[in-house]
C-alpha cells in the first residue's frame, strides 16, 4: 500500500489553515478544553433560543470575550456546530460589537474576532470568510467596518463602535446582533437595545463588574428578576484552565476590595461598603430549620417596594439564619400580607412605623391597616447607627448566616455603602433595613413555629414524650412507660433522633 508523500510544506500549510480558522475547534467535544467542561459558557449559549437578552457576568480570565467573539463569529458566518442549541441567523446578519474605548475596542474585541493587525485572518473569524476592511480614522491599526461571507451565500457587515463616542454614536442602524464587552453605560445599553427591536434582534453583554453596583448592573439584575434577561455568572471554579498557581498568582494583584468581583464575577463592594465583609464569610446552603429554632420577620414598606426578611434563631449558638425574603414593589398592602402570611400567619414580624419617609402618623395607620390584615406585627427600633453597628458585629463574628437563595438580599447588600460624607445611601436598601428591624428587635419578639409543641409534648398517640434535658443542652425522647433505658436524644446536627440504652 503507498501512502501519500507529506512533504515540510504540507504540515506548514496544515499549520497555517489552523491557524486561520480558530472557529472550527473552539469547544470540541474531547480533550482539556472540551465543551462539556464550561457548562456555563454552553448555558450562556444555550439561553439566546429564549431570550433576547443576555448577561455573561464572570470573573477575570473565565473566558467571557472568547464567548462572546464565538458566538458573534457564528452569527456572522452561519457556521454553527452540530451541538449548538442557541439562536441561528439563516442569513447574513448586521452585528455591532463594543467595548469602552477605540484603543481598547482594537486591542481586545478586534483582535479576539480578526487577529492581530499583522495577522488579520487568525482570530475567531476565518481568514476565508473576511471579504473586505475598511479602517477606522483617527486609531492607528483600528478598524470600523468588515465584510463577513455567510455560509447562505449571503454577506455580513461588522463594525466596531466605543462606548466614550457616547449614545447618538448607537443610534443609526437597525442591528440583529449587539455585543458589548465590558460594562457599558446604561444609556448606551439602552439604545444598543432599542435597536435590535425592529430585527428581532439580540443584546450580549459580557465583563466583570468591577465599577460595582452601577445604574447598569442594578438594571439588568432588575430585569433578571423579572425574567426578561438571561444571567449567567461564572467564578474562577468555572475554568478549568487557569491552575491554582494561575489563581494564587492572580489573587495577590487584586486589592481586597475588587477579589469577589475578579475571582465571582460579584459586584465590587467598593471602599464605602457598610458591612465589608465578604460573602463566602456568611453564605449558606439552604437546609431544614430545626422547630426548636425560633422564627420572625422584619419588614420595610413602601410603595416602590415593600420587603421582608424571615430569620430562624439558634438560641444555643446565638447565630441568626435569613432563609427567606419578599421583595416587590407597587402593590396594595393586602397583596404583601398575603406572601407574608405564607410563610407561617403564626409568625410575627416588626416593621418601621416610619417607613420610608412617611410621618409617624401614618406609619401607625400603615401598622393597624397590616395587623387588620392578619399580620402579627410590632414597631421595631429605628436607630440606624446603632443597628448597622450590631449587625455588623453579627455578620463579622458569624452570627448572621445568610441561605443563598436570598438573591435580593444579596444584590441589596453588595450596593449597601455610605456616600463620601459618611452618610448611608437611601436607595436600593429595603431588604438592608428589614434586615436591621430584625437584628435589633425581632429575635427579642421571635416565636416557635407550631410543629414546636408537638416536637416539645410529644405524640403521645405514638407512645412517645419529649422533654429538655439542661444538663446534655438536648431534647430527649422517651418512649411511654419505658425505663431510661430506651431513650433517644434529639440530634440538631443530623436532625434525627438517637437512640440509647
Amino acid at each position: 500500500m503507498n501512502l501519500p508523500r507529506i512533504t515540510l510544506a504540507d504540515v506548514e500549510a496544515a499549520i497555517v489553515r489552523k491557524r486561520r480558522n480558530k472557529l472550527a475547534i473552539m469547544f470540541p467535544e474531547d480533550g482539556p478544553f472540551s465543551r462539556h467542561l464550561y457548562p456555563k459558557h454552553m448555558e450562556f449559549f444555550a439561553d439566546g433560543a429564549n431570550k433576547r437578552e443576555r448577561l455573561f457576568r464572570a470573573a477575570n480570565r473565565v473566558g467571557k470575550s472568547e464567548a462572546g467573539a464565538y458566538e458573534v463569529s457564528l452569527h456572522l458566518t452561519g457556521q454553527y456546530p452540530e451541538w449548538w442549541t442557541g439562536k441561528r441567523f439563516k442569513r447574513g446578519v448586521n452585528v455591532l460589537v463594543a467595548g469602552e474605548t477605540g484603543r481598547l475596542v482594537r486591542d481586545s474585541i478586534q483582535e479576539k474576532l480578526l487577529g492581530p493587525p499583522s495577522d488579520i485572518g487568525t482570530g475567531m473569524l476565518p481568514f476565508d470568510t473576511i471579504i473586505e476592511r475598511r479602517s477606522k480614522s483617527g486609531i492607528p491599526d483600528a478598524i470600523d467596518i468588515v465584510q463577513v461571507r455567510h455560509i447562505s451565500g449571503g454577506v455580513s457587515q461588522l463594525q466596531f463602535q466605543s462606548f466614550d463616542q457616547g449614545r447618538e454614536a448607537f443610534q443609526a442602524t437597525a442591528r440583529d446582533v449587539v455585543w458589548m464587552d465590558e460594562e457599558p453605560p446604561l444609556a448606551v445599553y439602552s439604545e444598543a437595545l432599542t435597536r435590535t427591536m425592529t430585527t428581532q434582534g439580540i443584546v450580549i453583554t459580557t465583563f466583570t463588574p468591577l465599577k460595582g453596583m452601577s445604574d447598569t448592573v442594578m438594571f439588568l439584575e432588575e430585569k433578571f428578576r423579572d425574567g426578561k434577561i438571561s444571567l449567567v455568572t461564572a467564578t474562577w471554579d468555572d475554568a478549568p484552565h487557569l491552575t491554582e498557581k494561575d489563581k494564587e498568582d492572580l489573587l495577590s494583584a487584586y486589592p481586597p476590595h475588587q477579589r469577589d468581583a475578579r475571582t465571582k464575577g460579584i459586584p465590587a463592594l467598593g471602599s464605602g461598603a457598610i458591612y465589608p465583609v465578604s460573602e463566602t464569610d456568611f453564605i449558606v446552603d439552604p437546609f431544614q430549620l430545626p422547630p426548636y429554632w425560633r422564627r420572625c420577620y422584619g419588614m420595610d414598606v413602601g410603595w416602590n417596594r415593600t420587603a421582608a426578611i424571615f430569620g430562624a434563631y439558634d438560641d444555643d449558638n446565638d447565630v441568626l439564619y435569613l432563609y427567606g425574603e419578599h421583595y416587590r414593589g407597587q402593590a396594595e398592602p393586602s397583596v404583601h400580607a398575603d406572601a407574608i402570611k405564607a410563610k407561617g400567619i403564626w409568625m410575627p414580624g416588626v416593621i418601621d412605623p416610619a417607613s420610608r419617609g412617611r410621618g409617624q402618623k401614618d406609619g401607625e395607620q400603615l401598622l393597624d391597616i397590616y395587623q387588620q390584615l392578619g399580620l402579627r406585627v410590632s414597631v421595631a427600633y429605628n436607630g440606624v447607627e446603632s443597628g448597622i453597628y450590631e449587625v455588623y458585629q453579627r455578620l463579622s463574628t458569624g452570627r448572621i448566616k445568610v441561605f443563598s437563595t436570598l438573591q435580593s438580599w444579596l444584590q441589596e447588600y453588595r450596593v449597601y455603602r455610605r456616600d463620601d460624607n459618611g452618610k448611608v445611601v437611601k436607595s436600593n436598601d429595603h431588604l438592608m433595613d428589614a434586615t436591621r428591624y430584625l437584628v435589633v428587635s425581632g429575635i427579642d419578639v421571635s416565636a416557635h413555629p407550631p410543629e414546636y409543641k408537638d416536637f416539645v409534648t410529644g405524640n403521645r398517640t405514638g407512645g412517645h414524650t419529649i422533654h429538655y434535658d439542661p444538663l446534655a443542652s438536648s431534647y430527649i425522647k422517651q418512649d411511654i412507660g419505658a425505663t431510661s433505658s430506651h431513650q433517644s436524644h434529639y440530634d440538631p446536627l443530623s436532625l434525627n433522633y438517637i437512640r440509647g440504652k
